[in-house]
Order: structure tokens, then C-alpha cells, then sequence
């Protein structure tokens, strides 16, 4: 997560509280794929835990609990830490299977693959509507 926060160009500051909130949420990831969770479900508990913890993070540091030049944006936070948790695997899994002409298991690696990837954005959405009363009016 730290390597994708280098990428984006993040103060290396910016980078570590990144990767904190990406390696607790990517564990929490895996960790309930591993107890047979769905991997859609276990992006989206990620996701969404990703952006509960980066907006923790602002209000502390709004509070004065942590010094103001650590104050980063939240979606600085929250997307090198969610980029993780794009399925890679399943996309090559696809490939392979197309590649392979095996049409019905490309597609069913495709649209597990589509499902995880959409379960994402919703989590921090979903995260963003929880902690931020004034976003859930905005039009």
C-alpha cells in the first residue's frame, strides 16, 4: 500500500498513515475470505472499514490528538489503500480462460472479478454516508 501511495506522488508522511489503514484493512480482507466470507462481501467490509478509519483519522487530527500538517485528504487515504484489493487473480483468471476459448468460465471469472471491483467504491461510499452528515445532502 505504501508503494502505491509513492506512486500517487504522497508525502511520505502521507504514505505511512496510508499503509497502516490499508495493511488493517487488506488483513481484515483476507481474513474473512479465509473463513469462507465472499470475497464481494469481505471487499466491501474492507473498503468500508478503510474509509471508517481514514475519516477516524481526519477527526482525530481535527481534535488536535495528532498535529495538523498530518491532516491528508481522505480520499489520499482511502484509494491507495483500497487499490489492493482489486482481484487480480480473478482477472487473470478470465484472461485465461478466454484465452483457452473456454467462454462460460472467462465469463464467470469476469463477473466475479466485475462484483468485487464494484463492491469497492460502495464501501467507501458507503463509509463517506455514515461519517459525513452534510455529504448525504449534497445533490
Amino acid at each position: 500500500v505504501w508503494g502505491f501511495s509513492v506512486l500517487f506522488n504522497s508525502p511520505q508522511r502521507m504514505c505511512i498513515v496510508a499503509g497502516i489503514i490499508g495493511a488493517i484493512t487488506d488483513t481484515l480482507r483476507l481474513t474473512m475470505t479465509d473463513f469462507g466470507v465472499a470475497a464481494e462481501i469481505a471487499a466491501f467490509s474492507g473498503a468500508l472499514l478503510a474509509g471508517l478509519l481514514a475519516s477516524a483519522w481526519r477527526t482525530i487530527v481535527r481534535h488536535g490528538l495528532a498535529p495538523q500538517y498530518l491532516g491528508y485528504p481522505r480520499i489520499g487515504l482511502t484509494v491507495p489503500s483500497i487499490v489492493i484489493m482489486v482481484p487480480g487473480l480473478y482477472m487473470y483468471r478470465a484472461m485465461f480462460y478466454l484465452g483457452q476459448f473456454h467462454t462460460l468460465p472467462a465469463l464467470d471469472w469476469t463477473f466475479r472479478a466485475f462484483m468485487v471491483i464494484i463492491c469497492l467504491p460502495i464501501g467507501l461510499a458507503v463509509a463517506r454516508v455514515i461519517t459525513d452528515k452534510s455529504w448525504r445532502y449534497d445533490v
